[in-house]
């Protein structure tokens, strides 16, 4: 269909000065920003909006692409997420806590004209003291340095159980022999009292300026004779209850100082605020403290958004791709490859993705419509706006990280395996499919599994299997048995199963790398696999937070939250999250009311 009228003014051609403007970032995704400006469409008319480009597949000039803008995250007011950190435990009335967790976003709010993330200052209230329990050390090696000007004290139950932990080739025993290593290099430095504390920095982490403190002589406590005195947790409860008395009130050469325990065990925590003593979670694991906080790929417009913008919008066409270029006060909230789109009543619908931020302008970009029967992707048409913003991410080159997530059914792996298929089989673009999981069992474990490490995966590869066998009946055409069963065998031999747990030292060179069920991942599990990544990789990182089966992760703390935060406004990475399934009727039903 023709493209309507664009808004009030057509945009004038660049300079030539102007087309090496610089951009906010040296990013290559600004390579075609000449090319898109120099094909300007003529305009006329007042109709503001534009449906999806329902023109050939395969036009890719003129996409103004530029890299993203550095943005300094804003410091929310104080609320329950900062109340929950370490630092400001319990502790209300202090003017300013320390935080060791990444303060999570409650809005999108960005100044887009800082260079770089601004450093976060000091904290001016009085130093704690912090007792960590054995799993805080075990869970992060890098614990001791999170918690700034604070101090830490460890007792001597907690060293006896580190040295319990040390061996075998589990990731606990590994952070017990690094945390073990860290101590000992502290202890080894120059000038190092025991007596009167380690300085935490003396190692080059010059954000933690507090001191380490052991305990060096027994300490006088007494608790409750329902507590087993002979448990290491209740000689930590004790050794709080001391330290919390001692540091009650100033003395001479040592001030008053609050004594919070910082515990990963639930059940420590509560038998700890039984006896009065403070105690909290520890919080640098968690990317996000809400996951409502979550960046969700996309924002729609306000209704009166046009409005606003018919005197200072531009537009232009290139190839099949019109693009708008508006300001205003939405273009601080946006980020590299955002989608955002307008729907009103009475009105035409806009969807376009943000493809270049300059000090108060944005460049948005104009949509492939995959619902359209023609746009087919191996058979597979989009049925909803996320699942179209979602193919727009992985069938564009220019994107080399996708990160899906939603609920059960909402197409994630259906659609990532039709993509990549198109993209292997039919543009070559890639050599083969490469598709791994974490191999984390709902239930009970069904034990050693016999054959190759492909045969090992079968059984966690059903998804895999339920939607190739979907695609490979929707590809048939009529070609009876024989031709159906040389598809899946050609299908079957462009795709490799693979586990995670031998993926260390590995290099993927023009691959398709797809990540199943990631929210069971952990953030450094993540990081594992997504470092494989050669040139001309793509990866998709696909899960929902909502069916976490890993028992130490949440939501907050999960791989795939890790990767959605950090890779936003990147411009070769994108992220939607999926809003409606499109399963069956039943299993959007269940999802909604179980």
């Amino acid at each position: 269909m023709p493209l309507p009228p664009a808004p009030t003014k057509r945009a004038a051609l660049l300079s030539p000065d102007a087309h090496d403007a610089p951009a906010r970032s040296s990013h290559r995704g600004s390579r075609r920003s000449g090319e898109s400006h120099a094909d300007s469409a003529s305009s006329s008319g007042s109709q503001p909006l534009e449906l999806f480009d329902r023109h050939a597949a395969d036009a890719v000039g003129g996409g103004t692409e530029a890299a993203p803008p550095m943005r300094a995250r804003s410091k929310p007011a104080p609320s329950r997420s900062q109340r929950q950190q370490p630092a400001a435990r319990r502790e209300p009335e202090a003017p300013a806590p320390a935080v060791h967790a990444p303060a999570p976003q409650q809005q999108q709010v960005a100044a887009p004209q800082a260079p770089a993330r601004p450093k976060r200052s000091k904290s001016n209230g009085p130093a704690k003291l912090f007792v960590l329990d054995t799993n805080v050390l075990l869970h992060d090696p890098m614990c001791l340095f999170r918690f700034e000007e604070h101090d830490i004290f460890l007792p001597m139950i907690v060293l006896e159980e580190l040295d319990g932990h040390k061996k075998g080739t589990t990731e606990v025993a590994r952070n017990g022999r690094q945390t073990s290593r860290t101590l000992d290099a502290l202890a080894a430095a120059q000038d190092a009292d025991i007596a009167k504390g380690l300085k935490l920095d003396t190692t080059g982490h010059r954000e933690a300026g507090g001191k380490l403190f052991f305990q060096t002589a027994p300490l006088d406590y007494s608790l409750p004779i329902s507590l087993p005195q002979g448990k290491a947790d209740n000689q930590i409860l004790g050794v709080v209850q001391a330290l919390r008395d001692l540091y009650a009130n100033d003395q001479p050469g040592r001030a008053k100082q609050e004594v919070v325990l910082v515990s990963k065990d639930i059940n420590m925590r509560v038998k700890a605020r039984a006896l009065g003593l403070a105690a909290d979670d520890y919080q640098n694991d968690k990317t996000l403290e809400d996951g409502d906080l979550l960046y969700a790929g996309s924002l729609a417009l306000p209704a009166d958004f046009w409005t606003r913008q018919s005197k200072t919008v531009e537009s232009w066409q290139s190839g099949s791709n019109t693009f708008y270029r508006v300001s205003g006060p939405l273009v601080p909230n946006l980020y590299i490859n955002q989608f955002v789109y307008f729907e009103a009543p009475g009105e035409p619908s806009m969807y376009a993705r943000v493809t270049e931020i300059r000090d108060k302008t944005a460049v948005f970009k104009t949509l492939k419509d995959y619902s359209s029967g023609k746009n087919a992707v191996w058979g597979v048409n989009t049925r909803n706006r996320e699942q179209n913003f979602a193919m727009n991410l992985l069938m564009d080159p220019e994107v080399d990280f996708v990160t899906l997530t939603g609920t059960a059914g909402t197409g994630k792996t259906l659609m990532a395996l039709a993509s990549g298929l198109t993209q292997v089989l039919d543009d070559r673009r890639y050599t083969e499919i490469i598709m791994t999981r974490a191999t984390v069992s709902v239930g009970e474990d069904i034990g050693f599994l016999p054959g190759t490490e492909e045969e090992k995966m079968g059984p966690w590869m059903g998804a895999l299997d339920d939607n190739l066998e979907f695609l490979a009946k929707g590809d048939g055409g009529g070609a009876g048995e024989w031709g159906r069963a040389a598809t899946n065998e050609l299908i079957r031999s462009r795709i490799k199963v693979k586990s995670m747990n031998f993926m260390r030292g590995r290099t993927f060179l023009n691959k398709y790398v797809i990540i199943d069920e990631a929210q069971n991942l952990t953030p450094k599990q993540m990081k594992t696999l997504i470092t494989r990544a050669g040139p001309g990789t793509k990866i998709i990182c696909m899960g929902n937070l909502a069916q976490i089966d890993t028992p130490y992760l949440t939501e907050g703390s999960s791989g795939l939250t890790f990767a959605v935060d950090k890779f936003k406004g990147w411009p070769h990475g994108g992220h939607i999250t999926l809003a409606r399934g499109e399963r069956s009727r039943l299993a959007d039903f269940a999802s909604d009311v179980l």
